[in-house]
């Protein structure tokens, strides 16, 4: 890689043992993606969770805070895989607690703001247009990347630290202009009616559409969405297509027309989003009871606008005694929730509100094991995709039908 006088001292040690470090592992990843040289960021966000980070990279992250590693641009960090509050509640194992302070410690140490939220687009800052980062989180990233116009990869854990020590990041993928542009148009003939509709769209598009490298653009659209329906849709394309980037034709700034979208090329492929495409969506999870063990609202974390319409949907109503509702929001919305009232509305209705976690990274097939849940039901299209994994028969339904199956004790559908 083309390196400059700065990044050379870099690499010489001249800012100390820790930076070089870092830059040596950046370039490591640079050269493999063929990047020509780096590109200054502005801020950087890490997955930091004990579940993914394991004890080899918590002893790297102790070993980089010991070289004395400061970060030189705003990092924060994703949702960990305990709320220190709750843990016991949730019969989670005291040996990964002492393990994320560790590594809470560690990272305060390099600077980080361990905010642990993978919705820091919404409550910490906004990425600007046409500025880099360096973030981690699929669904943070592809919101970058579509919404805001900002310009990142998928950063790993080590890299985004390594990237927040030297303001820097590789310039390849989504750094460079050619491959932001649209490759699959996708003609809608049915509109998203709710929020999970909007996850649905995801799923639908990135089952069909899984490769990094392709950019959906989504045209057709006679609705406009809110941010937390952007939220949901880009965190369910990076779950099901692993894309890090998508165009809504007049509502994302790349994508005025279909022909900006594609920067005049002609699309490789052409999907149509029939009418029903969306309820069938639905239907391809099937639960193999009508009892849910577990209702999970969660992944991406709630916003304050979805958890004041949660209290509504909870208010003077109580969770059926067989089922576990959980709720996950950072602590900045718990916060906000606490005083709005709408946390004592979800407490009183028998709900559990958990900060600063996510409820895929908490140790899922653990608290599975320990307590016989089996069949969880999410309006999160990509927790409903990711938590089979961990041995959960997932069922993805709209957030009302969700509320109705943690009051009623059993599916409405």
């Amino acid at each position: 890689m083309r390196l400059n006088d700065d990044e050379r001292a870099m690499l010489a040690g001249e800012r100390g043992e820790a930076v070089r470090r870092a830059l040596q592992l950046q370039m490591t990843v640079g050269e493999f993606f063929g990047a020509a040289d780096f590109v200054p960021i502005d801020s950087a966000h890490m997955m930091a969770e004990i579940e993914s980070m394991g004890e080899p990279c918590l002893e790297w992250v102790e070993e980089m805070a010991g070289l004395g590693g400061q970060a030189v641009v705003p990092v924060t960090s994703n949702p960990r895989s305990v709320d220190v509050a709750m843990w016991e509640a949730l019969g989670q194992d005291e040996r990964q607690v002492r393990l994320e302070l560790r590594l809470t410690q560690a990272l305060r140490k390099l600077g980080v703001l361990t905010l642990d939220t993978c919705i820091n687009y919404q409550t910490v800052s906004p990425p600007r247009f046409g500025e880099h980062v360096a973030w981690g989180d699929t669904g943070t990233v592809i919101f970058a990347n579509a919404v805001a116009g900002a310009r990142s990869n998928f950063e790993g854990g080590p890299v985004a630290l390594a990237a927040a020590l030297t303001g820097r990041t590789a310039r390849y993928g989504y750094h460079l202009p050619e491959q932001r542009l649209g490759t699959v148009l996708v003609q809608l003939r049915e509109q998203p009616a709710c929020t999970s509709d909007w996850g649905a769209l995801g799923c639908w598009i990135g089952r069909q559409v899984s490769d990094y490298w392709q950019v959906p653009v989504v045209a057709g659209l006679e609705v406009q969405p809110t941010v937390d329906q952007l939220k949901q849709l880009g965190a369910t394309l990076a779950s099901y297509g692993s894309l890090a980037m998508f165009h809504l034709v007049g509502v994302t700034p790349e994508a005025r027309t279909v022909e900006e979208a594609f920067g005049g090329r002609q699309p490789g492929r052409t999907l149509t989003v029939e009418p029903g495409t969306l309820r069938a969506v639905y239907q391809t999870f099937q639960p193999e009871r009508k009892r849910p063990d577990l209702v999970a609202f969660t992944a991406p974390q709630l916003s304050i606008v979805e958890l004041r319409d949660m209290a509504r949907l909870l208010g003077g109503r109580t969770v059926h005694p067989d089922v576990k509702l959980l709720i996950t929001t950072n602590y900045q919305n718990r916060a906000a929730a606490d005083h709005l009232g709408y946390s004592d509305t979800i407490l009183a209705a028998g709900g559990l509100l958990i900060s600063g976690a996510c409820y895929y990274l908490m140790t899922a097939r653990e608290l599975a094991e320990k307590h016989g849940w089996r069949t969880i039901v999410t309006d999160s299209a990509k927790l409903a995709n990711i938590i089979p994994g961990y041995g959960y028969n997932s069922v993805f339904r709209p957030t009302e039908v969700c509320v109705e199956a943690a009051v009623r004790g059993e599916l409405p559908w």
